[in-house]
């Protein structure tokens, strides 16, 4: 075991700031490989998915022995050519999936948009009718504080 502090440092250099500079020579070539653009574009999206998903399950394996040097070992395979990784996981696993459950995923992610929206919304009147409110207030405050000063004065 290589210790979590070392094993998080290869994770951050080997999974996410090697492949992104790598990704950023491939898309600021004169002329981009499209090849290349699909794998960076595949990796990307197995990394974001497997974040979410880590996230959602942190708690449950997060504690296993040799947790973070497995993830390193993914996140090696996904990226080395020799074993096509990315293409094998993105393929056979996480394309047939998504495209099976594609128009429900739209529309799911289409109703929480729809429903960020209104509670944006409501936030925002909220907020607008307190600080119309308190706006309100500081008026009344000073104009009775300088009418009275103003009697005081005469």
């Amino acid at each position: 075991m290589m210790g979590s502090f070392l094993s998080r440092a290869l994770l951050m250099v080997f999974g996410y700031a090697y492949p992104a500079y790598e990704c950023f020579k491939s898309v600021e070539r004169k002329t981009p490989e499209i090849n290349q653009l699909l794998f960076w574009c595949q990796y990307w999206i197995l990394v974001a998915m497997f974040t979410v998903g880590e996230r959602v399950g942190d708690a449950f394996i997060s504690w296993l022995p040799m947790y973070n040097e497995a993830k390193l070992a993914f996140f090696i395979y996904l990226r080395y050519p020799k074993t096509k990784g990315t293409s094998y996981v993105y393929n056979i696993l996480l394309r047939p999936y998504v495209s099976k459950h594609e128009t429900e995923i739209d529309r799911n992610l289409l109703e929480v948009n729809v429903k960020a929206k209104e509670i944006g919304l409501l936030l925002w009147q909220e907020a607008a009718s307190y600080g119309h409110t308190k706006f309100c207030d500081i008026l009344l405050y000073f104009s009775t504080h300088s009418a009275s000063l103003a009697r005081k004065a005469l």
